[in-house]
């Protein structure tokens, strides 16, 4: 973080005490965290914080089996949440399309196609 160290120092210090604050043995320890946070980043397409937050669940004691797990959660959700999205105000985008032999003509709302 040495742009927002250099550029906007109050704001990388409160990222730095937010990251302290959280990442402490609470009601969830360290380890089950870092896991979290590994789950998060592979949702958030963040390779760097894949590879950080690893390297600090090991530090916590996690097995690399743990952090496979994690990765694996991660994919579920992401597999799932493609599924679910068909589901428009409570319709399965797919009857829509599908249904009947309608001959009406559909374009797309982004390019028109």
């Amino acid at each position: 973080m040495s742009f927002l160290n250099e550029m906007l120092p109050e704001t990388a210090e409160a990222f730095g005490q937010m990251r302290d604050s959280i990442f402490k043995d609470g009601f969830l320890d360290v380890k089950t965290k870092e896991l979290i946070a590994i789950a998060s980043s592979v949702l958030m397409r963040c390779q760097f914080c894949v590879d950080v937050h690893s390297q600090r669940a090991l530090a916590a004691g996690a097995a690399k089996e743990e952090i496979a797990e994690a990765i694996a959660v991660a994919m579920f959700v992401a597999a799932g949440s493609q599924i679910g999205w068909t589901n428009v105000y409570g319709e399965n985008i797919y009857d829509k399309i599908f249904e009947g032999d309608k001959e009406e003509e559909y374009s797309c709302c982004c390019c028109g196609e």
